[in-house]
C-alpha cells in the first residue's frame, strides 16, 4: 500500500456509507439515487433461490412489500414533503456474512408545503426509531428492509406516581 492511502473500507464502514447514502437521498428528494440503494431483481447475489423481497414500514403505515410498492411510498413522501433533514443518533451496525443490521434514532425535522403567500411551510420535529436491514449484492450493500416506528413523547408528570384516591 502506498503512503498516504488508508486501508480499504471494512464491511461495517461500507454498510455505514450505504445507510448514510439512504438518508442523504431522502433529504435531497432524489428518488433515482434512493431506488439504486434498494435490492432489485438479480440482487440476491446467489443462485436466485433466496427470497430477498424488499419490505418497508413507515411510521403509521401498513407493511409494504415488493420493490415497486416500497419505491412508490418514497415517491409519495418526497412529493408531499417540502423539506426533510435527518439527524441520526444511537447508531449501531452489525454485520453477519451477507446481511447487516443498522438500528438508529431518526431525529427528523420536516416541513410541509408552504401555505399561500408564505415562503416556507411549518416545520415539525419528530423522533423515530428505525431498523435498516442491508444485503450484500454484486453492486454493494443494498437495503432489504426499513422499519420505522415513532417514539412517543413523554408528557409532563409521566414520572410522578398517580395520586391515591381518597378512602371513604
Amino acid at each position: 500500500m502506498s503512503e498516504g492511502r488508508g486501508a480499504p473500507p471494512t464491511e461495517r464502514e461500507r454498510v455505514e456509507r450505504a445507510n448514510t447514502d439512504f438518508y442523504e437521498a431522502m433529504e435531497r428528494g432524489d428518488l433515482e439515487a434512493l431506488s439504486a440503494l434498494w435490492l432489485g431483481e438479480g440482487d440476491d447475489g446467489a443462485d436466485g433461490a433466496e427470497d430477498v423481497t424488499p419490505s418497508c414500514v413507515h411510521p403509521g403505515w401498513p407493511l409494504l412489500t415488493g420493490r415497486g410498492e416500497v419505491l412508490r411510498s418514497y415517491a409519495l413522501i418526497m412529493a408531499n414533503t417540502e423539506y426533510i433533514q435527518f439527524f441520526l443518533t444511537d447508531v449501531t451496525i452489525a454485520v453477519a456474512g451477507r446481511t447487516a443490521l443498522v438500528t438508529c434514532t431518526e431525529n427528523i425535522l420536516s416541513g410541509a408545503p408552504a401555505e399561500e403567500g408564505s415562503e416556507l411551510g411549518p416545520l415539525v420535529g419528530q423522533l423515530v426509531v428505525a431498523t435498516n436491514v442491508f444485503r450484500r449484492a454484486d453492486g454493494g450493500w443494498k437495503l432489504w428492509s426499513h422499519h420505522a416506528s415513532p417514539v412517543l413523547a413523554e408528557s409532563e408528570g409521566d414520572d410522578e406516581p398517580p395520586e391515591a384516591e381518597p378512602s371513604s
